[in-house]
């Protein structure tokens, strides 16, 4: 029997670890268990916003299990601005238009890249295949809550989202209310809609926490722990702000960011002279989840404003430590909802240091604050299934096949 072809087009792919790149892997071997796949994607650079090393060719195919993933080398800008950013999309999405890969079956394209989604409508076009989206962000709320080309970018972003997503025969949300806000603000066909949560993809902490808490010099500290991207969606400048707050008031506290981003280098001329945070790069991926488990407390942060645009993918890997989580985010976020549902931390306004230096302390003074972790991990366990997730995947390219979604192109 002949097995379906899918094309796979999306920006990120491992082996980044962070972000949306093990979603898209993960998304890409499942639906390998039934069809061939092909992914077309960009070499490893987010969030150092750097080509790793040992890539950088300007095609490269090579194969991940038994996906065939074609690399294409485009613009990766060293300070990337908003408009950098636009460049570097526009540079990928000609690329993967322009890329001489077999005809499939069904595309299935990743946003963001937004632009890339277009080039994957026209692909469908040319091939008369049907075209499924993924929104892990949505874009045009992104211009408008973190303002990355000025105040009016917002609403030339969302039409431009609109036209693509219309565009296309299905469509996967990550969270219900993000579904919502793709009905209201970007007139998509909720009957069109399939909400597939992202998953939790690491394994459980395995390592001894007190040796991991040695290791890493936290012996005796109140460590609060955010991980991943330093961005302008993230809004760090008020945590750095928080623990210069501790500074004068607590010589055991230490906020720890880890990771990296374009805004690395701003947050450590902020902090200069704070002694309370340490700014450190990330860790393998096979210490990761031993790291996040011997914090005290985990963060999660959104600039004020941000509402709409994303679920933060760091809060699956949050649960799965088993740590209190404290989440600076706007109350009617999908991070909040996430937080509040699971039961696994606390929600506090963001944007205030002393708010969240009191939410923090809240969580540090909590009795028993490894059944907090444990609820989360819990959560993580029994609605943040892999295989759930994948199953449903799987059942939606079959729909994109079998014309359950109807779209005139």
């Amino acid at each position: 029997m002949t097995r379906v072809k899918v094309l796979v087009l999306g920006l990120n792919y491992p082996p980044e670890h962070t972000g949306i790149a093990p979603y898209t892997a993960g998304m890409a071997r499942g639906l390998s268990r039934d069809h061939d796949v092909q992914v077309v994607t960009a070499h490893p650079h987010y969030p150092t916003w750097k080509i790793s090393d040992g890539y950088g060719a300007w095609r490269q195919d090579e194969w991940d299990e038994d996906i065939a993933v074609r690399r294409l080398r485009h613009y990766v800008p060293a300070n990337p601005t908003g408009l950098t950013r636009v460049l570097s999309e526009f540079s990928f999405a000609a690329r993967a238009l322009a890329s001489r890969v077999r005809r499939p079956d069904v595309i299935v394209a990743v946003s963001p890249a937004l632009l890339s989604v277009l080039s994957a409508r026209a692909l469908a076009k040319r091939w008369d295949v049907p075209l499924g989206v993924v929104v892990q962000d949505l874009y045009g709320r992104a211009m408008a809550e973190v303002g990355l080309l000025g105040k009016h970018s917002g609403g030339l972003a969302t039409r431009l989202e609109s036209f693509a997503l219309q565009g296309a025969d299905g469509l996967v949300a990550i969270h219900e209310r993000m579904a919502q806000t793709m009905v209201e603000g970007l007139g998509a066909d909720r009957d069109r809609i399939t909400v597939i949560p992202n998953w939790t993809h690491v394994q459980p902490p395995a390592g001894n926490r007190d040796e991991t808490r040695r290791r890493l010099g936290w012996e005796g500290r109140t460590v609060v722990l955010h991980a991943g991207n330093m961005g302008s969606k993230q809004g760090l400048e008020y945590v750095v702000d928080a623990a210069a707050l501790a500074d004068s008031s607590d010589d055991r506290m230490r906020i720890v960011l880890m990771g990296n981003g374009n805004q690395r280098g701003n947050l450590e001329r902020r902090a200069k002279g704070t002694h309370s945070i340490d700014i450190i790069d990330g860790v393998r991926a096979s210490e990761f989840m031993d790291v996040l488990a011997a914090a005290d407390v985990l963060l999660l942060h959104e600039r004020p404003g941000v509402v709409e645009m994303c679920v933060p993918s760091k809060l699956t890997s949050y649960f799965a430590a088993g740590r209190p989580v404290l989440a600076g985010t706007n109350v009617r976020s999908a991070a909040a909802h996430e937080v509040e549902v699971s039961g696994a931390g606390t929600v506090v306004e963001p944007g205030d240091p002393a708010v969240l230096l009191a939410g923090i302390r809240s969580l540090v003074a909590l009795r028993s604050p490894d059944e907090m972790g444990r609820r989360g991990q819990t959560y993580a366990r029994e609605r943040l299934s892999e295989e759930v997730a994948l199953d449903a995947y799987r059942s939606w390219v079959d729909g994109l096949l079998n014309g359950a979604y109807e779209v005139v192109r």
